[in-house]
């Protein structure tokens, strides 16, 4: 992140916003910075990549369902705008951490010791320990404990489960203690393995991306990868059945898990298969 707070200072916040007595790499100047540039980044993903989704991808008959809510897109929406500063909160500690040095990123290739063999296997270890952790924390968020207050109220995890048939708006659509909790394991890597900087932000948008993309109602995976690959498919059955494939990216830990389940819409019994028959009716 420092890479781009230093762009923003550069270009922007030095000559034009803040006072020329107040240092760059003042811890104060730098938290609020994060902050905003943080906040400013996340909705820009957030808006730009859901409006092309859900105007280029999804599906729109799927608003036609029954379990698709009244007002659902907009209510989606601002869930997501109003949870997305908090969110960025203990994130910008993070953050924070990392422009002060206590990360092992690194800024140039040669600093990799295996060159960029080092930075490629950095990806690969980074998408793997991330799945990893965000199948446990996700199903950790559907435990009783946590799932549903006492007193009927919803906590956490249960706000975002209000989309039974989510668009790519739904993506964002989280209590902000689910939200940052599933985004932990992207921040933890770079304080536990070394990973290039730019390939950290690389990174970072394709998560946000990939997010979108498992909301987005477009079932459509190669057949040979199916079963391997959690996509869209997969996660609207989670959306609907609750228990089931908690895994971000991979089938793997739902699979070690067993908490595995073949998509409804591969076996002729999903959303798109429930509407069809209903016109045929």
């Amino acid at each position: 992140m420092d890479l781009v707070l230093e762009a923003a200072d550069q270009h922007l916040l030095t000559p034009y916003v803040y006072p020329a007595g107040w240092p760059e790499g003042e811890p104060c100047r730098q938290l609020l910075s994060l902050f905003v540039i943080t906040n400013l980044g996340a909705m820009a993903l957030y808006l730009l990549f859901g409006t092309l989704s859900y105007y280029f991808i999804f599906d729109h008959e799927l608003k036609k369902h029954p379990q698709f809510l009244e007002n659902q897109v907009s209510r989606e929406i601002r869930y997501a705008l109003r949870s997305l500063p908090w969110i960025s909160v203990p994130t910008v500690a993070l953050f924070f951490a990392e422009v002060r040095g206590y990360s092992k990123l690194y800024d140039n290739i040669e600093d990799s010791p295996y060159g960029w063999s080092g930075v490629f296997l950095s990806m690969l270890s980074f998408l793997f320990f991330t799945d990893m952790g965000i199948y446990w924390i996700h199903r950790g968020l559907h435990h009783k404990l946590f799932y549903k207050a006492r007193d009927g109220m919803a906590r956490f995890h249960k706000p975002h489960h209000l989309w039974k048939i989510a668009t790519p708006f739904a993506s964002h659509a989280f209590h902000p203690v689910d939200g940052f909790m599933q985004s932990l394991p992207y921040h933890v890597y770079p304080f536990l393995f070394p990973l290039h900087k730019v390939t950290y932000l690389g990174l970072y948008i394709f998560v946000n991306v990939w997010t979108i993309s498992i909301h987005d109602g477009d079932y459509r995976v190669p057949r040979f990868l199916r079963h391997v690959i959690n996509g869209s498919a997969h996660h609207t059955d989670h959306h609907l059945y609750f228990d089931y494939n908690y895994g971000q990216y991979f089938t793997l830990w739902d699979k070690i898990g067993g908490s595995y389940k073949s998509p409804t819409s591969f076996e002729g019994k999903g959303p798109h298969d429930y509407l069809r028959k209903l016109r045929e009716k």
